[in-house]
């Protein structure tokens, strides 16, 4: 099955980690996102402690490298920005925290000691 990952695109070094997502803000984005259908930036904001304007740089490179989706829309009379993680997003995610675990338990990315 193909889910649209290219192992050589930038979401990928060639060993399951992302350099997009080693900035421990975005990781958490990201975590955050692959429990929920979507999230409010204030959300994110709140559980990462960014402000407005890092949160913006942020989510602007991980929908740059297709790992999210933005949509606006209004809500009690303001423009609300919504995040969600992609297909890309999620196969990225899943990838770089194996990799995590694969050092975890002792091994290194491929699983050669």
């Amino acid at each position: 099955m193909n889910s649209g990952f290219d192992p050589g695109s930038p979401a990928d070094d060639g060993g399951g980690f992302s350099p997009l997502l080693q900035a421990p803000a975005r990781l958490q984005i990201v975590a955050l996102l692959s429990h929920v259908q979507d999230a409010e930036f204030t959300r994110l904001k709140d559980v990462t402690g960014c402000s407005d304007s890092v949160m913006s740089k942020h989510l602007a490179a991980l929908a740059e490298a297709g790992l999210v989706g933005l949509r606006k829309a209004a809500s009690a009379g303001r423009s609300r920005t919504w995040v969600s993680l992609t297909r890309l997003g999620r196969t990225t995610f899943d990838a770089h925290v194996a990799a995590l675990r694969d050092i975890l338990s002792g091994g290194e990315p491929g699983g050669v000691i």
